[in-house]
């Protein structure tokens, strides 16, 4: 019997908690098993290399670029129906995809994929915001949402390396079909029906704004992860920053808003908006990097990484359990500052690691990094979405799900960009022997150099896989450097910008419009 409508939650919100957590920790898994799936599909499917870049990319690339206008239509249909539509629609796509029989219709799938991933995100957390109306059991529900979403990343590498084993590429698509089915079969018996009661229509200039924002502006930052700086990302970030003005002017002046601008006058909402955008900085970047040392650097596969990195979620694990319980004792500003002081310390660990350290000590180091972001990750989500109005949760979920895009894709063009300049300077004197067609491929990044460096005799393409290696540690350095620099001053903004915040069980909204509510099936 649910008991939401009193404050607290029954069994069948728990329940529904749930079934919110297989799209969750479905969607974590996601690119983490393609990155697997790619020597196999190429050999099948021969892309380009432009195609490879776009059937890596275009998921994300269109999931950021949708995550809220989608957010805002559930505002407006209902969130429990968007869910469930862009379930339907995801694991059809996903079947498409798991067939694909050229690069272009893999392409296609993946983009569509992201759309109806768009679709997923910003619902399940806005269903989490309604269903659990008790602060404290709302942070509990979010600390088991990110808990999911953690765990998704670590078992992709795990899950996509026992399919690859025994099937074909398509299996890693494949296995979001019998998710889907669960979710679209026990969503429509425990899930229940939220929406805003005096939504109107969706304005559409609004949204043509919204995806002329923010998709030029990750595009750029994807682009010049691949292939650094150039006029090209230039030209996109500018046309996303003059059509993000002219968002934010509708915005202003339209009666049918697909973002509300008084959530922003809430010190906390932009304030945790802001801290949890830079956190997740640093997690997508250096995630990223030292998944690649530990392949590259120390000849690990797939599957072994993510066995390696299973102590390390385990105790994040740990560490985001007691997330609430010290919610209730310390200020968020406190808590969320502090942790991001360990995780500066975490990255400075990091930045000893060399060639030959023992995998413990970087598995120690992402460990304190970690346990040290787990405070804004879940706090920070939280703050968000409580702060915002129930009628408007789908928007305040939809940002913060924005927010953490932006951030990965940011942190991966900076960090990222800081790690290969570091690699092609130490770079720049190869061996003499080194034929000059080798040469370009050795600097672009590691894993060229080393499938280059097996097309050499035996001798030099040792010393051209230990050179890029050796390089490569010392991007790696000088990114996690760069990356506890940053960690730091965003503490320091997070123990400035939330000192007045209350306790979280202490946050309430003052808003008089009615809120979402329950729609009878």
């Amino acid at each position: 019997m649910s008991t939401a409508s009193s404050g607290k939650a029954g069994l069948r919100e728990w329940a529904g908690l749930a079934v919110l957590a297989l799209p969750t920790l479905l969607l974590a898994m996601d690119n983490t098993v393609l990155f697997l799936a790619l020597p196999h599909l190429t050999v099948d499917l021969d892309p380009s290399s432009t195609q490879m870049l776009w059937i890596m990319d275009v998921y994300s690339f269109l999931l950021a670029g949708f995550l809220i206008p989608m957010g805002s239509l559930g505002d407006r249909i209902g969130r429990r129906r968007l869910l469930l539509a862009g379930t339907v629609v995801f694991g059809a796509v996903s079947a498409l995809a798991a067939y694909s029989t050229s690069a272009e219709m893999l392409i296609v799938t993946r983009a569509l994929m992201g759309v109806a991933g768009a679709a997923l995100m910003p619902s399940t957390l806005s269903l989490i915001r309604n269903m659990f109306t008790d602060a404290k059991e709302r942070t509990t529900a979010i600390t088991v949402w990110m808990g999911c979403f953690i765990l998704g990343i670590v078992l992709g590498p795990l899950l996509g390396g026992v399919l690859l084993e025994s099937y074909w590429w398509g299996s890693v698509f494949i296995i979001a079909v019998p998710v889907m089915v669960l979710l679209l079969a026990a969503g429509l018996l425990l899930l229940p029906e939220y929406r805003n009661p005096e939504a109107g229509r969706l304005d559409l200039t609004s949204v043509a704004f919204s995806l002329a924002a923010t998709l030029p502006v990750i595009y750029a930052l994807k682009k010049i992860v691949n292939d650094g700086f150039g006029w090209l990302p230039l030209v996109c970030l500018l046309a996303g920053l003059v059509s993000g003005v002219l968002f934010l002017r509708r915005q202003r002046r339209t009666d049918e808003p697909l973002i509300d601008l008084a959530l922003f006058t809430n010190p906390a909402f932009g304030s945790s908006l802001c801290v949890l955008t830079f956190s997740m900085c640093v997690m997508g970047s250096t995630f990223y990097l030292f998944t690649q040392y530990l392949q590259l650097v120390q000849g690990l596969s797939a599957l072994r990484t993510g066995l390696w990195l299973l102590p390390a979620a385990a105790v994040m694990m740990l560490g985001a359990g007691a997330v609430p319980q010290l919610a209730q004792k310390i200020r968020p500003g406190v808590l969320i500052g502090s942790g991001l002081l360990v995780s500066s310390v975490g990255l400075v660990i990091l930045a000893q690691v060399d060639a030959d350290s023992s995998r413990w000590l970087l598995i120690a180091g992402f460990l304190v990094l970690m346990v040290g972001l787990t405070p804004i990750m879940i706090l920070g989500v939280d703050m968000i979405v409580g702060i915002a109005p129930p009628q408007k949760a789908g928007s305040a979920s939809a940002l913060s799900e924005t927010g953490s895009e932006f951030g990965v894709a940011l942190g991966l063009a900076t960090l990222g960009s800081v790690c290969t300049a570091v690699y092609r300077s130490e770079l720049e004197s190869l061996p003499d022997s080194t034929p000059a067609g080798a040469a370009e491929g050795i600097r672009d990044t590691l894993a060229s150099a080393m499938a280059v460096s097996e097309e050499l005799p035996a001798r030099l393409g040792a010393q051209v896989a230990t050179a890029a290696q050796e390089a490569f540690v010392s991007g790696m350095q000088a990114s996690a450097l760069t990356g506890a620099g940053l960690v730091a001053v965003t503490a320091l903004l997070a123990l400035v910008l939330l000192r007045r915040v209350p306790l979280v069980a202490e946050l309430t909204t003052e808003d008089d419009a009615p809120a979402a509510v329950p729609v009878e099936r």
